[in-house]
């Protein structure tokens, strides 16, 4: 049974950073990353990455968050600089499993609220 445990949100004002972490258990993980829901819209993809270490991001935080992993822990980070109140949402941890003949299945944890004042 995947289990997602997710930690470090909280309230920052602009211009300051958080780092979330998700700590996955239950599986192996081919993609892990973050996703977030601001209030009144959809939830978005924010950064993903590969166990390979390669990672994609959202335009929008593209040079202010890096996502990083320990595959050996079965870890994924988002570290998050220079925020925005647009940055305020609820995140939430998503992996990927491997399923071999495929394909994966997927997985998001609780959330974790992250605001940002201005």
């Amino acid at each position: 049974q995947v289990q997602l445990v997710e930690s470090g949100g909280g309230l920052v004002q602009a211009g300051g950073s958080l780092r979330l972490s998700c700590a996955a258990s239950g599986s192996i993980f081919s993609i892990m990353g973050w996703y977030r829901q601001a209030p009144g819209k959809q939830r978005e993809l924010v950064a993903v990455i590969g166990s390979g270490g390669s990672a994609s991001y959202t335009d929008s935080v593209k040079g202010r968050f890096t996502i990083s992993r320990d595959n050996a822990k079965n870890t994924v980070d988002l570290q998050m600089n220079s925020l925005k109140p647009e940055d305020t949402a609820i995140y939430y941890c998503y992996v990927q499993t491997v399923v071999i003949p495929g394909p994966g299945m997927d997985y998001w944890g609780k959330g974790t609220l992250v605001t940002v004042s201005s």
